[in-house]
């Protein structure tokens, strides 16, 4: 004879926000809703209005939705029933209170379940909404991460440094992620339901949002807005009007809330290490592991030929190309395992472009594609190995275009992909990563890898064509913003024989993405005699005055030295960017640092400039410091040559822990100086 099952009657429940959000680590988007991870149980007291809970005797059927078009074939509902213990392998429910009037519900979803917004309907006695992320802590989850300090670092912490600079030069540029600001949560989850797929087919949509590839690559898409109601505008020359310069931006948290409060209107402008930064900031949000890396030297080969063509003129100037060899370029690596690869080999890190630069599928995107297909050569894996694969790999082949229309080839050993760069676990100092992404240069691997993705290794070719001349180019330690400096061609002669050749050395603005502005300096020497053996060092001296004007905010200036031998054989090139320092920007916190308790931030930075800085500002913002928004001081008068730019700058943390103080400087002459200091807030 069978039992007969009571349903249990519910007056009332408690979602248990504080401790099941702090249990799934979603606890720094506060305690006033549900927000559980997947794989992962969470509880509910539930407060009976008749009866008691009697194991064995009372029932409640549960349903859980998602999506606009909920379905049990797309895995967007599921309805079940109380079991006698959790079952995480699916969804599954179970009382873990003894008998009584009030009951704990154990529930618990499959570690595969589409991430979003849920409702679960308990019987008839009403609905609950909760948020379902990715479970980087879950062995079942396809982000799953056995590290608890790299979990700190990619999902959890809300601030960073991204590399910028040159490859001789890296300069760590501070930048707050925010993914637990308020509101932030909301916005991601929006700019998954504004992507063209969603709008066009909801239902099979959302039921993908458990796959981590799959939402990796439409974050890429919808980072920036060149198909669809994206994030970010792009925009890589020096006039920002309608918008804002990328440079001004500290974090990501203004760009989301704008881009939200805009009704979704791409917020202007973005270049690859905002596009990149975003993408990071909405990937740990969303629960994916993520971290932004810097790659120096970065082909950019739009024929996928893996061969970028330059040309210079007679006097060494670089000519436009549709190829280019950006200074640097930034993108996210994503944590994920790819089971649609068909080997464990490739999962780990997942390199995803979200900068718009070529289109994949018909679509502004790109990856994600294993790191380690990459290292191998595989460019037949998705997605988008060949583009990748050519940013830190390609060859770079050099053509001087003469007067008269001819063109001849010209000597230059470059190599693309250099110092491949990201943060540090625990610490801001950089971590060298190019080894996850090639073999080293001129080893037996990298010959190998490259024979696999049919590539000749150029390299050697220029080494055997060597004339026995060496060209290269010297700068001192100390650049600085302002300042006069020389920088050197030095040119050996390695032959028996005495030479006589012309050096052409000049010096032009750049901006990051290769793109090369007015002359800033220029020296073209007719006879330069070299005895067999000797070496002359020529310097270039480069004026502030001169400079001072031309450069962009980026602080670059490319040095281009042209040696042609008028006993023949090919011209030689050597090419080398600097990045001027910008001042230090110097923070005193005053007052005891501790939560929810008034501090001062005491910021100076001296004038380096030989000119007065007018319209000063400075600009502060921190995860966690100042309540998601940017506090900004201005100053009331004109900042002398070597004077000290001096304000103080209140703000009030919210939580304890590390955190990270971001600040800006802007005036007329003197853009975007950027600054930080780590501050331990106590509780």
């Amino acid at each position: 004879m069978h039992k007969k099952l009571y349903t249990l009657d519910i007056e009332r429940w408690n979602l248990e926000c504080e401790f099941n959000n702090l249990d799934h680590h979603t606890d720094l988007n506060g305690a006033d809703r549900l927000i559980v991870r997947r794989g992962q149980k969470f509880t509910i007291s539930l407060y009976l209005r008749s009866g008691n809970y009697q194991p064995g005797l009372s029932s409640l059927d549960c349903v859980v939705e998602t999506g606009p078009q909920p379905s049990e074939e797309n895995g967007t509902r599921a309805s079940f029933g109380l079991s006698a213990v959790i079952d995480t392998s699916r969804w599954s429910a179970a009382v873990t209170s003894p008998p009584g009037n009030t009951a704990t519900l154990a529930i618990c979803s499959p570690p595969d379940a589409p991430i979003g917004r849920y409702t679960l309907t308990l019987g008839q006695s009403g609905r609950i909404e909760f948020i379902l992320l990715f479970n980087p802590w879950c062995p079942g989850d396809r982000v799953y991460m056995d590290d608890e300090r790299s979990l700190e670092e990619y999902v959890l912490s809300q601030d960073g440094i991204i590399f910028r600079g040159s490859a001789k030069y890296p300069v760590p540029t501070p930048w707050n992620f925010g993914q637990f600001e308020s509101g932030i949560l909301d916005i991601c989850l929006k700019i998954l339901d504004m992507n063209p797929k969603c709008l066009k087919f909801p239902g099979k949509d959302c039921s993908k949002r458990g796959i981590p590839t799959y939402v990796s690559r439409v974050l890429s898409a919808m980072v920036n807005c060149n198909d669809d109601k994206g994030v970010l505008l792009g925009r890589w020359t020096n006039n920002y009007d309608g918008g804002v310069s990328p440079l001004l931006w500290r974090g990501s948290v203004e760009i989301l809330r704008s881009w939200d409060r805009q009704d979704c209107l791409p917020v202007r402008y973005g270049q690859c290490w905002v596009f990149a930064a975003v993408a990071c900031s909405v990937s740990r949000a969303l629960g994916i592991p993520c971290r932004v890396v810097t790659n120096f030297n970065s082909a950019h080969d739009t024929n996928s030929n893996l061969v970028i063509e330059q040309y210079i003129d007679e006097k060494g100037a670089l000519m436009k190309s549709r190829e280019m060899i950006w200074n640097y370029h930034c993108w996210v690596e994503n944590w994920m395992t790819r089971p649609d690869l068909k080997s464990p080999d490739f999962n780990g890190w997942q390199a995803s472009d979200p900068t718009p630069q070529e289109k994949s599928h018909g679509v502004y995107c790109c990856g994600p594609v294993p790191v380690r297909a990459i290292k191998e050569g595989e460019l037949t894996f998705k997605y988008d190995a060949p583009f990748v694969f050519a940013e830190v790999n390609a060859d770079v082949d050099y053509f001087m275009k003469k007067a008269d229309g001819s063109q001849s080839k010209v000597t230059y050993t470059s190599t693309v992909g250099q110092k491949i760069s990201t943060k540090s676990v625990g610490s801001d100092a950089r971590e060298d990563i190019t080894h996850l992404y090639k073999y080293p240069e001129g080893s037996d691997e990298e010959r190998a890898t490259f024979e696999k993705a049919n590539h000749q290794n150029k390299l050697l070719q220029q080494q055997e064509q060597d004339q026995g001349l060496h060209l290269t180019i010297k700068v001192g330690s100390d650049i600085r913003k302002g300042c006069d400096f020389d920088v050197f061609a030095v040119v050996t002669n390695n032959t028996e024989s005495q030479k006589k050749c012309r050096l052409v050395f000049g010096s032009c603005a750049m901006s990051y993405n290769g793109n090369v502005g007015e002359n800033c300096g220029f020296k073209d020497l007719l006879n330069v005699e070299l005895s067999p053996g000797a070496g002359e060092r020529v310097p270039l001296r480069l004026n502030y005055s001169k400079y001072g004007g031309l450069i962009t905010e980026e602080n670059l200036i490319r040095l281009a030295a042209l040696l042609l031998d008028y006993s023949g054989g090919q011209p030689m090139l050597a090419l080398r960017n600097i990045v001027l320092d910008n001042p230090e920007i110097k923070v005193r916190i005053l007052g005891e640092p501790k939560e929810n308790r008034k501090l001062a931030a005491e910021i100076t930075m001296q004038n380096p400039l030989p000119e007065p800085l007018e319209e000063c500002c400075f600009s502060i913002e921190g995860a966690n410091l100042t309540g998601g928004h940017v506090i900004s001081e201005s100053l009331t008068s004109s900042v002398g040559p070597g004077e000290d730019a001096k304000v103080k700058i209140y703000f009030t943390p919210t939580h304890s822990g590390l955190r990270k103080l971001v600040v800006d400087f802007n005036s007329k002459k003197l853009c975007h100086v950027k600054g930080y200091r780590n501050v331990i807030i106590g509780k």
